[in-house]
């Protein structure tokens, strides 16, 4: 199965894990540390990101250390960005209209 970007976002340990991972490059162990669910879990959800190109893992010596690869985050950030200009413009369209609002009940 393929795996993409949306996937991996969707759930929120594996977000976490993704802002856990943007601060620095953690073992498997001390990103299992964050979180009050299993190690084997943990090692899922990071299966998942690397499947997704969200991760690399990298092992060295007897540890694997996950780094993030943020520039496979830029197709979600760009779909989420779309949006957000679309909200953006109408939360000022209804800022406008409650100023409007406002001033006509001031003038009276």
């Amino acid at each position: 199965m393929r795996r993409d970007v949306f996937q991996a976002i969707a759930d929120p340990v594996r977000r976490e894990i993704i802002d856990l991972l943007s601060e620095q490059e953690l073992t498997v162990n001390e990103i299992a540390g964050n979180f009050e669910i299993s190690r084997p879990a943990i090692s899922k959800h990071l299966k998942i990101l690397d499947e997704c190109g969200i991760v690399s893992i990298e092992k060295k010596g007897r540890e694997r250390y996950c780094l993030i690869n943020t520039e496979n985050l830029i197709p979600a950030f760009l779909w989420i960005e779309k949006y957000n200009k679309q909200w953006e413009n109408r939360i000022n369209s209804f800022e406008n209209y409650i100023n409007e609002l406002k001033s006509k009940t001031d003038k009276k």
